[in-house]
C-alpha cells in the first residue's frame, strides 16, 4: 500500500501523443502542479488529453470492450476510429496513433494503437523504457516466451538465471499489454522470488499496473457540466471517481457536511472569494437524492437564507465541481479541468487563479484548459508577488497551421517576474485590438 501511495504522490510528469487528430507529429507536454493549456478553439488542446480519457473510460467500464479502447463513454465520445486517427496527407499511410506517459520514478510507458486491414483497432506495440539504464523493452501481442526472455536479458552484465520451466505470455489487458507467467509454467514461489531480487524485471512487469492506477485515479471535470438540478443523485465519494466528476460533487458536499469535514468550510471560503455565495448545504431527499442549497446572496452566511442551487446564477453550479475536485484531490493526483472559468464573471475568473495556485502548491497536479487571459494574468501576478513558485507552472500554447491543419505546441516557463514572452495572438492582443477598434470608432464618429 505504501508503494501505491508513493506512486500517486509522484504522479504523471509528461504526456506525448502522435497520430491523434491534428497531432500528426509527436507532441509532448510536461505536467507540473499547474499546467495551463491555451490556444484558439480547435487548436488541439483537448486532443492532447483525449487519448488519456479514452484509456480512463476503458479501464473503468464494468466489462472488457471488444477492442483495446472504449470509444463512446462518459469522458469522451467517438463512434468510429476514423474520427480521431490523424488525416494529415504526410501520414496517410500510418493508420496508427500512440500515447506515451512519463513518471518521475517508474519506467516510461508507450502504447501504439493501429488499424488492421479489417479496420479493427488493436494494440500493435507497447514500449517500456527504463530511464535509469537507458533500456527499452518492446512488447507485441503473442510474443514468444523465448523472445521475451532474451529481450529482458539484453544489455545486462550478468545473464538472468530463469527459474526452471518458467514461461511468459504477453496478453492484452484492456488498453495495455501485460507480461504474465504462463499457466502451469514454472514454480510460483521461484517466480515471485525472481521479481523481488531483480528490480528491473519487476518494474517491467508491473509498469502497466502503475499507470493503470494513475489513469483510473485521474479526476476529469469536463467543459460541458450540464444545467443545475433541483436534486442530485447520491454517489460514492472516492477515492476514485469513474467517469466525469460533476456527478460526484453533491455527494461529496453531503459527506463533508455529515462528517463535519473542514473542507466544507474551505469550499464556502472559495465560493465567497469568487463572489458567488458564502454558504452551501446539502439535504437528503429520501435515500437516493440530494438537494444542494446555497446562500441567496453572495454575502449570505446564515442557514436561514438558503435557496436551491437551481435558483441562482449558472456560475455556482458550473464552478462547484471544479472547487470540490481541487479540495478532494490527493498529492500527485492528476486533475484535468476543461474551462474552469465557464460562466464566471471576469472578476471571478481572476480570483479563481489564486484558488488553482493554492491547490498546485498543496501538491495536486492540475491540467487546466482555458480561454481566460485574466486567469493567466493572475497566475503571472502571483509569481511576481512571490506567492507562487514559477517552477510549479508550465504553459503550453496550441496553434494549427493554416496550410495543413497540423497542431504545434510552444511551451514556456515563467521567470521570477511572472513573464514568459509574447502573448499568443488569441489572448491579450485580441483584447487590446478590440479596445483600440472601439476608441478608433469613437474618434471617427466625433470627427
Amino acid at each position: 500500500m505504501a508503494k501505491q501511495r508513493t506512486s500517486k504522490r509522484e504522479g504523471i510528469t509528461a504526456i506525448s501523443v502522435r497520430g491523434f487528430k491534428s497531432l500528426a507529429e509527436e507532441s509532448r507536454i510536461e505536467i507540473r502542479p499547474l499546467t495551463i493549456l491555451a490556444g484558439a478553439n480547435s487548436s488541439g488542446k483537448s486532443s492532447m488529453m483525449q487519448p488519456l480519457l479514452l484509456m480512463k473510460q476503458t479501464l473503468e467500464v464494468g466489462y472488457d470492450p471488444a477492442g483495446p479502447l472504449l470509444l463512446d463513454g462518459p469522458n469522451v465520445k467517438f463512434t468510429s476510429v476514423n474520427q480521431f486517427i490523424s488525416r494529415e496527407k504526410k501520414n496517410a499511410n500510418c493508420q496508427a496513433f500512440s500515447v506515451e506517459l512519463e513518471h518521475a520514478k517508474y519506467p516510461t510507458l508507450k502504447v501504439v494503437f493501429s488499424l488492421t486491414k479489417e479496420r479493427v483497432l488493436e494494440i500493435t506495440e507497447m514500449v517500456i523504457k527504463n530511464k535509469r539504464d537507458k533500456y527499452s523493452l518492446y512488447l507485441r501481442p503473442n510474443l514468444s516466451s523465448d523472445h521475451l526472455k532474451k529481450a529482458m536479458s539484453t544489455s545486462r552484465e550478468k545473464e538472468i538465471e530463469w527459474p526452471e520451466g518458467l514461461e511468459f505470455e504477453v496478453v492484452r489487458n484492456r488498453c495495455f499489454l501485460k507480461i504474465i507467467r504462463a499457466r502451469d509454467s514454472g514454480d510460483t514461489d521461484n517466480f515471485f522470488r525472481l521479481l523481488r531480487y531483480d528490480p528491473r524485471i519487476s518494474l517491467m512487469i508491473y509498469a502497466p499496473g502503475i499507470y493503470d492506477l494513475l489513469i483510473r485515479n485521474m479526476i476529469h471535470v469536463p467543459g460541458l457540466r450540464g444545467n443545475p438540478e433541483r436534486v442530485y443523485k447520491t454517489t460514492a465519494t472516492g477515492p476514485d471517481f469513474p467517469g466525469t466528476f460533476e456527478n460526484y460533487a453533491a455527494g461529496v458536499v453531503a459527506r463533508w457536511q455529515t462528517k463535519n469535514d473542514d473542507r466544507l468550510n474551505q469550499l464556502e471560503e472559495m465560493l465567497a472569494t469568487l463572489g458567488l455565495t458564502g454558504k452551501i448545504a446539502a439535504e437528503a431527499v429520501e435515500y437516493t437524492q440530494i438537494e444542494l442549497l446555497v446562500g441567496r446572496l453572495p454575502q449570505t452566511k446564515s442557514a436561514d437564507d438558503l435557496v436551491n442551487i437551481a435558483d441562482v446564477g449558472f456560475g455556482v453550479s458550473q464552478v462547484l465541481p471544479v472547487l470540490v475536485a481541487l479540495l478532494i484531490a490527493e498529492l500527485g493526483q492528476l486533475v484535468y479541468l476543461e474551462q474552469p472559468e465557464l460562466h464566471l464573471h471576469p472578476r471571478a475568473q481572476y480570483a479563481l487563479a489564486k484558488i488553482l495556485a493554492e491547490s498546485a502548491k498543496r501538491g495536486v497536479k492540475l491540467v487546466v484548459e482555458t480561454h481566460s487571459a485574466l486567469l493567466l494574468l493572475k497566475v503571472q501576478t502571483l509569481v511576481a508577488e512571490g506567492n507562487l513558485d514559477p517552477e510549479l507552472v508550465k504553459l503550453h500554447w496550441f496553434s494549427r497551421s493554416d496550410e495543413n491543419g497540423m497542431t504545434s505546441i510552444q511551451s514556456a516557463d515563467l521567470d521570477e517576474n511572472g513573464a514568459f514572452g509574447g502573448w499568443p495572438e488569441d489572448f491579450g492582443d485580441i483584447e487590446l485590438m478590440a479596445e483600440g477598434a472601439y476608441l478608433d470608432a469613437v474618434e471617427g464618429r466625433s470627427k
